[in-house]
């Protein structure tokens, strides 16, 4: 008599793969977390040292994003969560050769970008920059999986084409929404503890994508931004830097050009980011910027996840020893993500004032929701966030399933 099949491991991802680059030996990773309605989300990172484990981490942290965002009541969105899914390579993106190690990469991964995983920019790369390689691979699009479970491709293509060409103040939307969503989240917070916005001081580490624009919304808050880190060092100011200036004079990879700095700002060795006098610290940069070692200098009482999983666990459980409040990046980074599949699907128009409103209000509810269970169940908000996923997960697949079984839509008839 055989013995019984052993129940699946539903924490281990559905697809995990090392690509080896035929020409430099570099190395890339995709990990599918899992799959909703047959596809997955999750964006294409580009940095030295990245490793398999690090992707399957922001992998699943995407399959969180992805629940968080669903509302089973809410008959009133057409975007349905999709599965979780992430792609790393292990090379440096400002060396020569990084643009065809990320083109040969997208060849060949090509065939599960066709079929079910949909990806966009993510640490090192910019969307321009994965659009190209990508067309340069053959590919229609990068989230050319999810067109079979669009009512109308067309429009749905031209609304996100039209939402990527907005821009505001010289910077455009696809790069605002995610700040929006990170300023939001940490407005939420102060307002939910009685601080002012006139006064308080942020510090942020990264001043790419998602840093630059998290600072530009929280100075236009009223927040004083009092230090700013890039590979270079911190920037620094006790009455606020020019945020204005700085995103003006940053290049591609988020680093400012020190030419641009007032006499009174000062800069400072590359950590200085975390032991400046600020309530808010925003890790807007590399996963695991803060250790058990360096979190013994934060002096801030809130840390905002604006990067993936910059607070390694066993520094988060020092934090909350000392009152420190950790807001995770499953719910403070996932604004992005959900404007993406809003715009394509018809939820909101490719309009910037539509969009801000949306991730201001998705936002401020997933704050809400989350600090609330977590004062209810005596947790951090990270425990409470994981509760709110595990609660969401099985109304998800029972009623979306994996592969898009039993659904009538396009891709479960291909």
């Amino acid at each position: 008599m055989s013995a019984p099949t052993p129940p699946p491991d539903l924490t281990a991802p559905l697809i995990s793969l090392t690509w080896t680059d035929h020409v430099t030996g570099r190395q890339g990773h995709l990990v599918v977390d899992r799959l909703v309605r047959g596809v997955a989300s999750g964006g294409l990172r580009m940095r030295p040292g990245c490793t398999l484990d690090e992707v399957a981490g922001l992998a699943r942290g995407m399959t969180m994003k992805e629940a968080l965002h669903f509302d089973a009541d809410d008959s009133t969105v057409s975007y349905v969560p999709l599965g979780g899914a992430k792609g790393g390579i292990d090379c440096d993106p400002r060396d020569p050769e990084a643009y065809g190690v990320l083109v040969r990469y997208l060849r060949a991964t090509r065939p599960y970008i066709e079929r079910f995983w949909t990806m966009g920019e993510d640490l090192g790369l910019t969307q321009d920059t994965v659009d190209r390689a990508a067309a340069e691979a053959g590919l229609v699009s990068t989230v050319q999986a999810i067109h079979p479970l669009l009512d109308d491709e067309t429009a749905a293509r031209r609304r996100l084409a039209d939402a990527f060409s907005v821009e505001v103040d010289g910077i455009g939307l696809a790069e605002l929404v995610g700040g929006c969503g990170v300023a939001e989240a940490v407005l939420a917070v102060l307002d939910r503890s009685g601080t002012p916005y006139a006064g308080t001081r942020v510090s942020v580490q990264g001043f790419g994508t998602m840093g630059g624009a998290t600072a530009r919304f929280l100075s236009r808050s009223g927040l004083r931004i009092v230090a700013v880190a890039d590979v270079k060092g911190t920037l620094a100011h006790p009455d606020g830097l020019d945020v204005e200036t700085l995103l003006a004079a940053r290049d591609a990879y988020g680093t400012v050009d020190r030419t641009a700095l007032r006499p009174g700002d000062r800069e400072l060795p590359a950590d200085a980011w975390l032991s400046v006098d600020a309530e808010v610290l925003v890790p807007a940069a590399v996963s695991y910027a803060v250790d058990s070692v360096n979190q013994a200098a934060i002096g801030a009482r809130w840390i905002v996840e604006a990067a993936n999983m910059p607070v390694l666990p066993e520094a988060e459980e020092l934090l909350a020893r000392r009152g420190i409040t950790v807001l995770p990046d499953v719910v403070v980074n996932s604004g992005t993500n959900a404007w993406w599949w809003w715009t394509l699907f018809g939820d909101v128009r490719p309009e910037a004032d539509d969009a801000f409103a949306r991730v201001r209000r998705a936002m401020r509810a997933l704050i809400d929701l989350m600090l609330e269970r977590a004062a209810a169940d005596g947790t951090t908000p990270r425990a409470a966030a994981h509760a709110l996923v595990a609660d969401r997960l099985p109304v998800i697949a029972e009623r979306y399933g994996w592969y898009g079984e039993g659904r009538p839509n396009r891709l479960s008839e291909a």
